[in-house]
């Protein structure tokens, strides 16, 4: 029985870590990084430049309201369970439970003020350079979708901005640095690494896009790194998806000249 349980308590092993890391990216933004590629590269081989070609934002799933409303909420659902996963993966017994995560509820007014914060040195910069990829022709038209397509528009994008600050920052910060902290890596190989990876899913959009979220990826490695708190980082990124999501729509009606639509 001891050998039983010391086996079963025994650290795993470096291929099973990778095995692991691979299956997780796999089924969450490594798939998104692989989509981002191929969708980069139909752009890139159309006859219309790329600057000319648009992507929808956040589309309308079906005509009917109430099923698209269960697409919007089955897709929201869908895509946090691979955080669900990680979550379960790295659950400690004692307390803090996500403490390998970089969470633990300590102060949560200090780290959202520090999210908050963070929204301003990242979202400035960003939104300037999405205009000048727009100029350069090298960023595609970003379309969103009309906040007033259904009652349910602004909530579904409310919900849709927290999915993706839990699961790029719980995914590519949180459970990687750990993960990646246990095979040896350096903590600037894991920053890099992990930012990298932010860009290439973010792709799609054109190089600005990408150079952009890497540079994002970095600064939320190091700030990771060297405080080892998470949630920041979800906060700043939930409230720049909510300024994507509900902001950019607003602007492109209200200023159709500055998108140049």
């Amino acid at each position: 029985m001891s050998a039983i349980l010391s086996a079963e308590h025994r650290p795993a092993s470096r291929r099973r870590l990778v095995a692991e890391i691979a299956l997780v990216l796999l089924l969450s933004l490594g798939a998104s990084a692989l989509w981002s590629v191929l969708q980069f590269v139909d752009l890139n081989t159309r006859e219309a430049p790329i600057g000319e070609q648009q992507v929808a934002l956040n589309p309308t799933r079906s005509d009917r309201a109430w099923l698209d409303l269960l697409y919007q909420l089955t897709g929201v659902f869908l895509d946090l369970v691979p955080v669900a996963l990680v979550i379960w993966l790295l659950w400690r017994a004692r307390r803090p439970h996500l403490g390998a995560l970089g969470v633990d509820f300590t102060r949560p007014w200090r780290d959202g003020a520090s999210g908050t914060a963070l929204v301003l040195v990242i979202g400035v910069p960003g939104l300037a350079l999405y205009f000048a990829g727009r100029a350069m022709g090298l960023t595609v038209d970003v379309v969103p979708s009309p906040l007033d397509a259904q009652w349910f528009t602004v909530p579904v994008l409310l919900l849709s901005a927290l999915r993706a600050g839990l699961t790029e920052e719980v995914i590519v910060i949180g459970y990687l640095f750990e993960r990646l902290r246990r095979l040896g890596w350096g903590t600037w190989q894991i920053i890099v690494s992990a930012a990298l990876l932010r860009g290439v899913y973010h792709l799609y959009q054109g190089v600005p896009a990408m150079i952009g979220n890497i540079a994002m990826g970095l600064l939320f490695g190091w700030l990771y790194a060297r405080t080892g708190r998470l949630l920041p980082l979800i906060v700043a990124h939930t409230l720049i998806d909510v300024a994507v999501f509900i902001g950019y729509p607003w602007a492109y009606a209200s200023f159709p000249g500055l998108f140049g639509s």
